[in-house]
């Protein structure tokens, strides 16, 4: 009796070794994961961070005094917009159905949508998901803002708003991170290089040709009203991201530890060789520069925070400071374009060096995070693609909904309102009392 009991015991041991790789194979149920529903919880809220009031002070603090309110009125509104319509057929179009270019309408209204449902990740509650991917959203349109500040109609804003969210990022979003065509195609993209920074600079772009130059520009120095109040929304740009980047780990893990020690590597190399540029160039590196610098390398970080290791987090910051600090001088000049705070300068250019970068630097043997098949060449075509791709759809869209909202609602303001300044014309008060 003790013989075969000896000798069923093995046979079970060997069975229970054999059946250990199927059980590996089968896909873990989803189950909501506590850690990483707090961490995804908390970068939602940096995200916001970012914005509300990150962004609206950096841009404000840029115009002129006659103009803060309206700078800041255009990011808040922008992004309640934006937040509502992500939910009623934005997040539906971008993370639901399998098309090439959009999703379907199988989750508008957010339907199907509850406490037990799942997103795309495992381990967070699909209403932490949505919200997150929504700031996402609400942030990119109101980057826009920056290009044609302190002379287009509220009205139009909020036009040109709609559309372009609509036919610009939800597709994008979708094309990249949704299962389109660009995900499908293997374009790195960690928190939104094309989708977030490229798509914003191209739109930028061509609402500054669109819109047209400012009254005075060329002739009139247009100095920023606030350094101060740009340098506090630089700060909070560089204290959301890590909302922005880390969170676009989806979870807890190391992917976001190391997307959240990049974005501080780049951002601060971007800031240095910024100045420097600046230094050497004009003989003063300036608090103008420093913030600028900073957000030039937090946009070009993004498409590679998760995927490049912290030295190329570093060589990406310090090409992308000085790449930007052209962008806003010599390319800037050479397009022509009145484009108020600089969106094409930072975020289309730093955009476009961080996403071929991250072609470069995911490499193992730069210290990336690719398998060891990794084809830097191939890569970089793919990178290469996707930011044609982003460029021609950002722009065929922009100037689609620019186009409608002139014909709509007029896009600029009288020239008798630009002159008074828009917190006064167009919102009957005033940011400060002389």
């Amino acid at each position: 009796m003790m013989k075969t009991h000896l000798f069923r015991a093995p046979c079970l041991l060997a069975l229970l070794v054999a059946s250990i790789p199927a059980l590996a194979q089968a896909p873990a149920a989803p189950r909501i994961d506590t850690g990483d529903t707090a961490w995804m919880l908390t970068s939602t809220l940096l995200v916001i961070l970012m914005a509300l009031p990150g962004l609206a002070l950096f841009y404000g603090g840029l115009g002129r005094a006659k103009n803060m309110l309206s700078v800041l009125m255009q990011v808040f509104v922008v992004f309640a917009l934006v937040s509502l319509l992500w939910a009623l057929y934005g997040y539906s179009l971008a993370f639901s159905g399998g098309g090439r270019f959009v999703g379907d309408f199988a989750k508008v209204f957010l339907r199907g949508v509850n406490m037990q449902t799942f997103g795309a990740l495992p381990t967070i509650p699909e209403y932490v998901f949505l919200s997150f991917q929504g700031t996402f959203a609400a942030i990119t349109v109101a980057l826009v803002v920056g290009a044609f500040a302190e002379r287009m109609r509220f009205a139009a804003v909020l036009v040109f708003a709609l559309l372009w969210f609509t036919f610009s990022y939800v597709p994008m979003a979708h094309i990249v991170w949704g299962g389109g065509l660009l995900g499908a195609d293997g374009a790195l993209d960690f928190a939104g290089g094309t989708v977030v920074h490229i798509n914003a600079g191209i739109a930028g772009l061509v609402g500054a040709y669109m819109v047209g130059k400012r009254i005075g520009y060329g002739r009139e120095a247009f100095t920023p009203h606030s350094l101060t109040l740009t340098m506090v929304g630089a700060s909070l740009l560089w204290v959301g991201w890590f909302g922005f980047n880390a969170g676009s780990a989806g979870a807890a893990n190391a992917a976001a530890g190391l997307a959240f020690v990049n974005t501080v590597l780049a951002t601060s190399a971007a800031t240095l060789s910024w100045i420097a540029g600046e230094a050497l160039h004009k003989g003063k590196a300036s608090m103008l520069g420093a913030a600028s610098g900073a957000v030039a390398g937090l946009v070009a970080v993004t498409p590679a925070a998760g995927f490049v290791g912290p030295m190329g987090a570093i060589a990406i910051g310090l090409i992308a400071g000085l790449a930007c600090l052209w962008g806003v001088g010599g390319l800037k000049r050479m397009l022509g374009a009145d484009d108020a705070f600089d969106v094409f300068g930072v975020h289309g250019v730093g955009g476009i060096v961080g996403a071929l970068l991250t072609g470069v630097f995911a490499a193992p043997a730069l210290g990336g995070t690719q398998g060891g098949d990794f084809a830097m060449g191939a890569q970089l075509w793919i990178q290469a693609k996707s930011v044609l791709f982003t460029v021609g759809w950002s722009g065929v869209a922009s100037f689609a909904a620019y186009k409608v909202a002139d014909l709509l609602v007029g896009l600029r303001v009288s020239e008798e309102a630009e002159r008074e300044g828009l917190d006064l014309s167009s919102h009957g008060e005033r940011a400060y009392h002389h």
